[in-house]
């Protein structure tokens, strides 16, 4: 059958009408969040992170003109509940990328399942598994916090610093606990130090007094690896059983809910490292001040500074794109960071806005540092030095390590 001129040529140009207001449809980010879990004393502050971005990229006047609008879903700390709720931000929402998950162990089966699948980009604010770095993705799959091959470095060499020449590692069996486990003692040992037991636990258990005693040896202390939630029942049978007197972490025990549940006087003197971008520029003292004026003090945990780079990120590749298409958001993630683009930063969405309109490269500086996306989707990063004293987290430093 024939079609007729005119039809064809009204056919052509509704096509064409529509197709522009597809790319000029309004922005949807799907926030992956633990609200329930393991994780979820990270949850709450990371959405918040989410939601401040949002808002400010929509007081200065949205995404191509159009509010963005958040789509939040829990992960429930748990793989298959990720992947399902991933699938609906996807499918039902229609959300154009995705912020999270905080674990590795949900990240990687959803970038794997869902995003790499379905052709939506994904950035993790907190998931730092070296896993990650070769994954097949399909370049679908970034974050914004730097990998655990660069934090195992910066442990050993502060619990070097503090005098640790022999310690005990218990991990999550997961990709984050075994990833950062294995960093750290090949980082630890090449120092001279000895590690003298190595276990993986699983999450949900009544008791762990049976890896606690497989990797103690009655002095060394104990490198815990893993969330508060499980790490709090470890650390009180650690203390209850005589097993360990002596801890130090990894960004995933950064919480004040240990501290407020086990007590101070068990973990003063406690120390850690976690990804932590620089307090002086100023991208990090405007997030610090627009957080604190929207919702108080800014916690003593991470990634809530990630998750606020990730919006951004995401919000501007598509400006750049003069798309909300995933995949145009994708292509265009990396362009925001042109080293010879003008440096603009948290708080200055408008300017940025002009900027790519005009044709002109910029190179966007956030609030938890350089958001310069590799080949793989990873960024580099500095890290804190931290220690627990009178019951506060405190940061002694902040440095970059050496690999």
């Amino acid at each position: 059958m024939k079609t007729n001129g005119k039809l064809a040529g009204a056919a052509g140009a509704l096509s064409v009408l529509m197709a522009a207001g597809a790319a000029q449809a309004e922005l949807k980010v799907g926030a992956l969040m633990p609200m329930t879990g393991d994780l979820q004393a990270y949850g709450e502050s990371s959405r918040n992170g989410v939601e401040l971005a949002i808002s400010e990229i929509n007081d200065a006047g949205g995404v191509m003109g159009e509010p963005v609008v958040l789509e939040v879903s829990d992960t429930q700390t748990e793989p298959q509940a990720g992947v399902d709720a991933a699938q609906r931000l996807v499918s039902v929402q229609g959300v154009s990328a995705i912020v999270g998950a905080l674990s590795s162990g949900v990240t990687i089966p959803v970038a794997s399942s869902v995003s790499s699948v379905e052709g939506v980009p994904q950035i993790s604010n907190a998931s730092t598994s070296p896993v990650m770095t070769d994954l097949d993705d399909n370049d679908f799959l970034f974050r914004t916090t730097p990998s655990d091959a660069f934090q195992g470095v910066a442990l050993a060499s502060v619990a070097v610093e503090n005098g640790v020449d022999s310690a005990a590692i218990l991990y999550i069996n997961n990709d984050y606990g075994e990833g950062l486990a294995n960093a750290f003692a090949d980082a630890f040992e090449a120092a001279g130090g000895k590690v003298v037991g190595s276990n993986g636990y699983e999450p949900g258990q009544a008791s762990y007094r049976g890896d606690l005693s497989a990797v103690s040896d009655g002095e060394s202390p104990l490198l815990l690896i893993g969330y508060p939630e499980n790490g709090q029942t470890i650390l009180r049978q650690a203390l209850e059983g005589g097993y360990f007197s002596d801890f130090f972490f990894t960004d995933g025990m950064k919480s004040p809910v240990i501290v407020e549940n086990l007590g101070a006087e068990f973990l003063n003197g406690s120390f850690g490292t976690a990804a932590e971008a620089r307090a002086d520029t100023d991208a990090a003292q405007h997030f610090r001040s627009a957080y604190e004026q929207a919702y108080g003090e800014v916690p003593p945990v991470p990634y809530i500074d990630t998750a606020y780079d990730a919006v951004y990120s995401i919000a501007l590749a598509a400006v750049a794109a003069d798309s909300t298409d995933p995949a145009a958001i994708r292509d265009h993630l990396r362009a925001i960071n042109d080293p010879d683009g003008e440096i603009v930063g948290p708080g200055e969405f408008a300017e940025a806005v002009d900027r790519l309109e005009a044709g002109e490269p910029i190179n966007y500086q956030g609030a938890s540092g350089s958001v310069d996306f590799d080949a793989n989707g990873d960024v580099g990063g500095t890290f804190a030095h931290w220690v627990i004293e009178d019951g506060e987290y405190r940061t002694l430093e902040i440095f970059e390590p050496s690999m």
